[in-house]
């Protein structure tokens, strides 16, 4: 699901809430050495969820959260901002010559430079909480 949260937007936090449980409290935010991502640079991303329809040169950023049951990609698009909620049971995570998350058909693709460096204690975490919530014992990464 994609919402606009340039302005509060109602129906993204229930919707938010409801599938992917509610933001963690400020204790679990210390122990897990926080959860949210810093800016990963956009390459690329699905049809869907390009909102814009002319492409100039600027650089579109995206970070990711995590919540008890799922992440929020937050990706700005000019001089909008988007959220797009994935419950973990629909997230699948590719890192090859980029860093890709998939869900629901679309995708959204960052390049791997200094901000995904600076950010891999922080994805490999999410796969980690990923793997305990779905209880998977094997992963390979």
């Amino acid at each position: 699901m994609i919402f606009n949260t340039t302005y509060s937007n109602e129906n993204f936090h229930k919707e938010s809430n409801l599938h992917l449980g509610k933001k963690f409290n400020l204790i679990e935010r210390i122990q897990r050495g926080g959860i949210e991502s810093g800016r990963l640079i956009i390459n690329e991303t699905s049809p869907k969820l390009n909102t814009a329809k002319l492409k100039f040169s600027e650089i579109d950023y995206g970070s990711i959260e995590l919540r008890p049951k799922g992440i929020i990609v937050h990706y700005t698009n000019k001089l909008e901002r988007f959220s797009w909620v994935i419950p973990y049971y629909r997230l699948v995570i590719y890192d090859a010559q980029f860093f890709t998350i998939h869900a629901n058909g679309n995708f959204m693709q960052f390049f791997k430079n200094k901000n995904y460096r600076d950010n891999k204690k922080f994805i490999k975490s999410m796969i980690d909480f990923k793997n305990d919530f779905l209880g998977l014992t094997y992963y390979d990464y």
